[in-house]
């Protein structure tokens, strides 16, 4: 485990689309201009954030085939900016319900290299994080059809908090709702 390089940013873009299930890809694609490549702006949003110091990767053959990216969320959570993408309120929404958590925004495993504990290790980190920062809670935000992650996700102790409904717009995609899910971590850990 070590913390993500922008050399790092193809595979980082692969993972966060992987997390997202395809919305970031979405989203690129909307981005790029015409005859721009969206995983290039992927891509590039990926180093930018490893050149900032926000993505532990698990690294395997020199390849990151895990990451993870959160932040804590403030005990006062702004209002939803007016401009905010219809698709991403919701989520927005749920994220607002969870102040001092720290948030695992991305976690995801390369298909290859799932099943050998990755997540869980990542999890696992994260919690050393919110500990690090005096938090006690922990929240992340899973589709309702994820099963596999939603397994992950009870297992390490996570519990539902609330949902929302998935604003699919043109993106093509399962399930029907977000699920904010929220851990307590033990006091003085």
């Amino acid at each position: 485990m070590r913390m993500a390089h922008p050399d790092d940013a193809l595979e980082l873009a692969e993972l966060v689309n992987y997390a997202g299930e395809g919305l970031p890809l979405h989203v690129w694609k909307k981005l790029a201009s015409a005859g721009k490549d969206p995983w290039e702006i992927g891509r590039q949003r990926q180093a930018k954030r490893a050149q900032s110091g926000q993505i532990v990767a698990i690294e395997s053959g020199g390849r990151a085939v895990a990451a993870l990216t959160g932040y804590a969320i403030p005990e006062q959570p702004g209002p939803i900016p007016d401009e905010m993408p219809a698709i991403f309120r919701p989520l927005q929404e749920l994220e607002n319900l969870a102040p001092l958590t720290w948030h695992v925004n991305v976690i995801a495993t390369m298909p290859d290299y799932r099943r050998r504990g990755f997540g869980k290790q990542l999890l696992d980190t994260a919690e050393a994080i919110a500990q690090s920062e005096n938090l006690n809670a922990m929240s992340l935000i899973v589709k309702d059809a994820n099963r596999d992650a939603r397994r992950l996700y009870e297992r390490a102790g996570y519990r539902e908090a609330a949902r929302r409904l998935i604003l699919k717009e043109d993106w093509q995609t399962r399930g029907q709702e977000w699920v904010l899910m929220v851990k307590r971590l033990p006091q003085g850990a």
